[in-house]
């Protein structure tokens, strides 16, 4: 397995002498891609050498330890470091996602509960707010549909990350795990009986898709406007400034009436429809490749009820992994990090399975 990173390491050099060229730096997507694989093959080729020297720092210290046994008690623990750096190096090698390095598309939508329902969305998009914030990620909405008590119906964000982020700390990396259904145990504000009630938000995580990922022809577009609804400006009800675009071929819609111009709408619009398309032909791939390549790319099931948030016993549960802790309104407030780390590491784990067979 290790013997792949020898043929890393001309693509590293090439890629070095590629980034310290101007005109790379002229094509700012073009130089992003390679700062990307850049800073991935730099993680390997560098676990990979900390690797090699701890081999060579062993076997000086047993040579040294046949003639002085004090040298014995280092190469055991040169050893162990030499364990550890294999390992990390063996979960840099795991094949990854291939949409990992890419900013996020995030769409929470409320379900079943209605406005309690919707209040909950609400909570979710705080929740990933804030997470966003305590990695340095800007979150932009895209399109909204607010609920009549401050909660939302429907809520679009891009979650971008600022400059080339280390392999696996991408926004899609971290959060493409919340995709599915979010249950909520709590008394809701419109309960007056202090009864506990059950309901949920639905989740969609998309790799956020560059135009160079996606191509669409224009004619199998078909674009309607309409006119915008819900909280706004002056412009709210008054134009036909939000638009609907069908991709007649896949049958995908998507809509937006967040921003004040058809022009805007559209172009928001049209980073959604790339999104959608991006992980549907990524899906499809997947099934084309068989059992055995899905479960290296999807090993938690993001399609049915994922987790659950028990307010009055402040618990979250997360029903992939087990999952569970009782520091929900902590999580709330934005430390999410323990809870995909529960998703991330059940992931890798079936991916380093898949290896070993």
């Amino acid at each position: 397995m290790f013997d792949a990173v020898e043929g890393m390491l001309a693509e590293h050099a090439e890629l070095e002498g590629r980034l310290a060229a101007p005109e790379t730096h002229a094509d700012a997507r073009l130089a992003k891609k390679l700062n990307q694989r850049y800073a991935a093959l730099s993680s390997i080729i560098g676990a990979w050498r900390e690797w090699q020297r701890l081999g060579d720092d062993v076997e000086a210290a047993r040579e040294l330890a046949a003639e002085d046994p004090a040298f014995a008690e280092e190469a055991e623990q040169l050893t162990g470091r030499r364990h550890d750096a294999e390992e990390r190096l063996r979960r840099l090698l795991v094949p990854r996602d291939a949409a990992d390095d890419k900013d996020a598309i995030l769409e929470v939508k409320s379900g079943e509960g209605g406005e309690e329902s919707a209040l909950f969305a609400g909570d979710l998009l705080r929740m990933y707010s804030r997470y966003a914030e305590t990695r340095g990620w800007k979150v932009e909405v895209l399109d909204a549909a607010p609920s009549d008590l401050g909660g939302y119906k429907s809520v679009t964000v891009a979650v971008k990350a600022k400059g080339t982020p280390e392999p696996g700390e991408a926004p899609y990396a971290l959060l493409k795990f919340e995709g599915g259904v979010h249950r909520v145990q709590r008394v809701p504000v419109t309960e007056s009986q202090g009864r506990v009630h059950t309901s949920a938000a639905g989740v969609l995580v998309l790799p956020e898709a560059e135009q160079v990922d996606v191509q669409i022809d224009d004619n199998d577009l078909r674009i309607d406007v309409f006119r915008s609804s819900g909280p706004g400006g002056q412009s709210v009800n008054t134009t036909d400034s939000a638009v609907r675009i069908t991709h007649v071929p896949t049958g995908i819609v998507v809509s937006c009436q967040n921003e004040k111009s058809q022009l805007q709408n559209k172009e928001q619009a049209m980073r959604i429809l790339r999104s959608r398309l991006l992980q549907a032909a990524q899906e499809a791939a997947d099934a084309e490749a068989g059992e055995a390549r899905r479960s290296q790319v999807r090993t938690v099931d993001r399609s049915e009820r994922i987790r659950t948030y028990n307010f009055p016993e402040n618990r979250i549960s997360d029903h992939r992994t087990g999952y569970k802790s009782y520091n929900l309104d902590q999580v709330l407030d934005g430390d999410l990090q323990p809870v995909l780390d529960s998703c991330l590491d059940a992931d890798l784990a079936a991916r380093l399975e898949a290896l070993d067979q």
